[in-house]
C-alpha cells in the first residue's frame, strides 16, 4: 500500500511516499480503507523531534485521526466489513490502510473530511468544557476561538446557554460573531477588550492558543480556578491544569451528535492528496491554516 513515512526526525523533507505492507488486524481491531486523515500540529511536532517523549519506531507513518471503510476485521472486532467509521488509528492514518480499535460509526450526513476532523476537535472540546463545568448563564473566555478545537467548544457552549467571548485575529471576528460568540481581537491589550465586552465576571477560561495568556486570564478570573489550557506549558509553573486526551467511542458518538443534531460546524481548510502530506504539514506548522487540514486518501 502507499503510505507517507519518515525514517528519522527532521523537516517536512523527511516525509516520503512509500510502498509498505498492508497491515493485518489483530484481536478487536479492524482494518480501514482510509478515506480521509486529519492533520494535527502533533504530527509535525513528532516528525521534527519536538515530542520525543512520544515513542515512535522507524519508518514511522504519521496520522492521529482517521475516517474510512472497514476492510477487514480481527477476532472479536465490533464492526463489520463495509461499515463507515471514524476515530483514532493505532497505525498512522497517512496511508491507504490503517488499523484501529477506538472507532464510532460515521453518520451518513457527515463528510469524510468532517469525520476525520472530529476525533481531536470533538474530544478535546467536550473534555475541557466538562473540566470547566460551564453552565447556562455563565461567561466563558476562549483564547484562539477560531481554531478547530476552540470553535467546536465555543459552539457547544453557546448551544448550552453560555455567553462565549472568543479572542481571534481580525479576519475571523465576523465568523465568530455569526456563531453567537462575542468576538474580541487578540494581541496586546486583549485583557481590556475582554473587560469591555462583558459587563460581568469571566467564569471560566479555555486556552488553546498558548500565547502567554494565562497570567492575564488569572487576573480576569481573580483566581486560578476554572482555567484550563491545552497549549501552554507554563501551566505547570502556574498551577493551572494542562489537559490531555481521553479516547473513547462514547465521546466520538457525542461529538458527531453535536454536528448532526445540533448544527455545530467544523471549519474546513484545504484538503490535500496523500502525496502532498509534506505541504499539508508545512501549512499546519505555519499556524494559520484557516480551518481543519485533511488528507484525501481515496
Amino acid at each position: 500500500m502507499r503510505a507517507i513515512t519518515f525514517s528519522g526526525y527532521g523537516g517536512p523533507e523527511v516525509l516520503r511516499l512509500s510502498e509498505v505492507p498492508v497491515p493485518e488486524p489483530g484481536p478487536g481491531q479492524v482494518r480501514l480503507a482510509v478515506r480521509a486523515a486529519g492533520i494535527n500540529p502533533l504530527d509535525w511536532k513528532i516528525r521534527n523531534g519536538g515530542k520525543q517523549q512520544i515513542p515512535v519506531s522507524f519508518p514511522h507513518i504519521p496520522g492521529l485521526e482517521v475516517a474510512g471503510v472497514v476492510d477487514a476485521v480481527g477476532a472479536g472486532a465490533e464492526f463489520a466489513v463495509g461499515d463507515e467509521v471514524f476515530g483514532w488509528p493505532e497505525t498512522g492514518s497517512y496511508a491507504e490502510y490503517a488499523l484501529a480499535t477506538t472507532l464510532a460509526p460515521k453518520p451518513a450526513g457527515i463528510s469524510w473530511a468532517d469525520a476525520a476532523a472530529l476525533p481531536v476537535a470533538g474530544e478535546t472540546a467536550l473534555r475541557v468544557l466538562g473540566l470547566l463545568d460551564v453552565r447556562e448563564g455563565e461567561t466563558l473566555l476562549v483564547h484562539g476561538a477560531s481554531g478547530t478545537v476552540e470553535r467546536f467548544a465555543a459552539q457547544v457552549a453557546v448551544a448550552r446557554g453560555v455567553t462565549v467571548i472568543g479572542t481571534a485575529g481580525s479576519r475571523n471576528l465576523d465568523d465568530l460573531k455569526s456563531l453567537g460568540v462575542v468576538p474580541v481581537l487578540y494581541g496586546d491589550g486583549w485583557e481590556g477588550r475582554v473587560r469591555e465586552a462583558t459587563p460581568g465576571a469571566v467564569d471560566a477560561v479555555f486556552d488553546a492558543a498558548g500565547f502567554g495568556v494565562l497570567p492575564g486570564s488569572v487576573e480576569l478570573r481573580g483566581s486560578k480556578e476554572r482555567i484550563v489550557t491545552i497549549a501552554d506549558g507554563a501551566a505547570f509553573e502556574l498551577g493551572i491544569p494542562y489537559s490531555g486526551p481521553e479516547q473513547s467511542r462514547e465521546v466520538l458518538i457525542e461529538a458527531a451528535g453535536w454536528v448532526t443534531g445540533r448544527g455545530v460546524q467544523i471549519a474546513q481548510g484545504k484538503s490535500y492528496p496523500l502525496e502532498d502530506a509534506a505541504a499539508a504539514q508545512i501549512e499546519s506548522e505555519d499556524g494559520h491554516p484557516g480551518g481543519k487540514l485533511t488528507l484525501a486518501v481515496s
